[in-house]
């Protein structure tokens, strides 16, 4: 027999940990920074504006040519022919011309060390014949990948009304880069590429962090004078990996010291702190109908948060599910949700599981679950009609 009646649970947990960073104001037109390992937003100015992304946009150029050598479509040694287009572009350039046939591997390279725009486009023709229909895949891509506030026109970042993206999306598809294609990852902190020795001067990869010994090791740098400068960024430091977007600052030295002081900021101003074990039983929940009345909610991992490194306060954790839980049950089973909310931070959830099978109860469980549910109703009156 089920239960009458069903009720939300919740049940308050305190952990003591550290809490309360101190804030960091950017200069930044709009900002994310974003922990990997605990998936929390250290902090968000304007990360939903639609901007335009200038060379940052590359990095979706890249994603969608990674996504066509993992399925095959080209390999590295694959060669892309140049079309006059390609060749005519302004900006940054490797100096590609008609007679060349650049292979794939030297077209990534020349997007992330050279900030190629004729790399760009010379990859965007050679996959979906045309930049124009390019850049529709491009944003459809996008949507597919979760990042709702962009739009692409083109391949390369070029000005364009249509071409913008979010700080948040950039963060996204960074996240992307690095958890989906660790192979070509290393690529971004490739310090010098020129091909075939064409242009000097222009050989060093622009991200300024790579040399500053703080973990970086990528991803795109971006200007124009619509967009100011901007930067995406990540860094490694004893196994904890931050993304650090920026847009619209107003020089580049003004770029990379608002870059690398978020980095060292989110590195120094919080730690992480594993505040419940994989398999370790956080609550127990009555079970209706069981042959145990309760079975342990447990996490399927350890459960880590970032906490601030100075404050020394208690964080509210909630364990919110619908009960009480009816048998039969198996370990394993999803029941209910941890819901941690650091002050100052967002909220994590995290999902709890059954810590071992219940069968339904014999004969005498039943007997004693039909008593019970005939006393409900005799406690709670006649029901009205609804």
């Amino acid at each position: 027999m089920k239960p009458l009646l069903q009720l939300a649970v919740t049940i308050v947990v305190l952990f003591a940990m550290t809490l309360r960073a101190g804030a960091f104001e950017t200069r930044a037109k709009a900002a994310i920074v974003v922990d990997l390992s605990t998936d929390t937003v250290l902090l968000e100015k304007n990360a939903d504006t639609p901007l335009p992304p200038a060379s940052m946009s590359k990095l979706m150029t890249l994603y969608m040519l990674f996504d066509a050598i993992r399925a095959g479509r080209v390999q590295m040694d694959t060669r892309f022919k140049v079309s006059s287009k390609a060749r005519n572009m302004g900006g940054s350039k490797m100096f590609l011309d008609e007679r060349d046939r650049p292979m794939v591997q030297e077209l990534i390279q020349g997007i992330i060390v050279s900030s190629g725009n004729d790399a760009a486009v010379v990859v965007a023709e050679g996959l979906a014949g045309s930049e124009e229909a390019f850049a529709r895949q491009m944003t459809e891509m996008a949507g597919r990948l979760g990042m709702t506030h962009s739009t692409f026109a083109n391949a390369s970042g070029w000005p364009h009304p249509y071409q913008r993206m979010s700080v948040r999306d950039l963060a996204i598809l960074a996240r992307h880069l690095i958890e989906e294609f660790p192979e070509f990852y290393p690529y971004f902190s490739q310090q010098e590429f020129d091909y075939k020795n064409r242009a000097p001067a222009n050989r060093f990869n622009r991200n300024p962090l790579l040399k500053l010994g703080i973990g970086a090791d990528g991803l795109k740098t971006g200007h124009t004078q619509e967009a100011g400068y901007g930067m995406v960024a990540s860094a490694v430091q004893n196994g904890r990996r931050v993304i650090v977007v920026v847009s619209g600052l107003d020089s580049a030295t003004q770029r990379a010291e608002e870059t690398e002081a978020l980095i060292n900021w989110s590195f120094r101003q919080f730690s992480p702190k594993t505040v419940a074990k994989a398999g370790e039983p956080i609550v127990t929940a009555e079970v209706w109908n069981g042959r145990q009345p309760q079975v342990g909610l447990v996490p399927i991992e350890d459960v880590t948060v970032l906490l601030a490194a100075l404050a020394d306060e208690k964080v509210e954790a909630e364990v919110v599910y619908t009960g009480p839980l009816t048998a039969p049950i198996r370990a394993g089973d999803r029941l209910a949700e941890l819901i941690l909310r650091p002050e100052g931070l967002p909220e994590l959830r995290r999902p709890l599981v059954a810590d071992r099978d219940v069968p339904v109860g014999g004969f005498t469980v039943r007997v004693r679950t039909a008593a019970q549910s005939l006393l409900q109703r005799f406690l709670n009156g006649p029901q009205e009609a609804m």
